[in-house]
């Protein structure tokens, strides 16, 4: 049955068509590189962009998103009037809000690429085990890992606070070096792997990583799931590919 078949009330009227992923991003001003998830074109879908006033990166991270709830259910409210069907958030750090945004937003939503560690863990081979790289370890808690149902000793490495990338978090550095963000990277990996050699594939924590999540494969030959991975399975699980038509070149090849 397609959407124009549908009873009204299964319906939901919007105010925007045609975008199925809403994505709530922090308060920010630093550059985001094709892969980040700020930058339209890392997408093979249309996505909608709220930006959650007030959300900086020193409240969220730092601050363990106190205060901020109400502001990222106003946003989520938002971008579901407008008529996503699906909502993604620009921080991994926003894992220890998600059992109170799942339980009162209205549509699907995944907050942090953590969500991919239980799976990620199941895929592995036997003695294989998962590890994440993170913008702050420092700030990284339990509570974030228990808010989407990982409650397993995780080895983590994380950027030094002196790190460049954090630093240009933090100043709205307007353009970044897209090497230099991947040698530090690269290094979070290569120490990540180093100490603990039974690590099988890594989960980025951080939105930021993505771009460079091909030169860690590339490098170190482990899988990497990070925000990219996981709205993309998202998204196609809120958009399904539809067969139909090649169904119907196959019918009509045999009349």
């Amino acid at each position: 049955m397609s959407e124009d078949e549908l009873p009204d009330a299964h319906v939901r009227r919007s105010t925007i068509h045609g975008v199925t992923l809403g994505i709530l991003m922090l308060d920010t001003k630093f550059q985001r590189l094709p892969g980040d998830i700020g930058n339209a074109s890392t997408w093979p879908f249309p996505v909608m962009y709220h930006v959650v006033r007030g959300a900086t990166v020193d409240r969220v991270v730092e601050g363990q998103n106190r205060g901020l709830l109400d502001a990222f259910l106003e946003g989520a409210a938002e971008l579901v009037r407008l008529g996503v069907s699906g909502i993604g958030t620009s921080c991994g750090f926003l894992a220890n809000l998600h059992p109170d945004l799942v339980e009162r937003c209205e549509v699907p939503i995944a907050t942090s690429s953590l969500l991919q560690i239980p799976m990620v863990q199941r895929l592995l081979p036997k003695r294989k085990k998962v590890g994440v790289i993170t913008g702050s370890k420092e700030y990284l808690t339990p509570a974030h890992f228990a808010g989407v149902g990982v409650f397993d000793d995780i080895p983590v490495v994380g950027h030094p606070p002196e790190g460049m990338m954090p630093r240009n978090h933090r100043i709205g550095k307007a353009r970044i070096s897209y090497s230099e963000c991947e040698a530090e990277v690269l290094a979070l990996a290569r120490r990540l792997l180093q100490e603990n050699p039974d690590v099988g594939a890594i989960v980025s924590e951080c939105t930021n990583f993505a771009p460079y999540s091909h030169a860690i494969t590339r490098a170190f030959g482990v899988p990497v799931f990070d925000v990219v991975t996981m709205l993309t399975w998202f998204h196609a699980g809120l958009k399904p590919r539809d067969f139909r038509s090649a169904w119907e070149q196959i019918d009509a090849s045999r009349s």
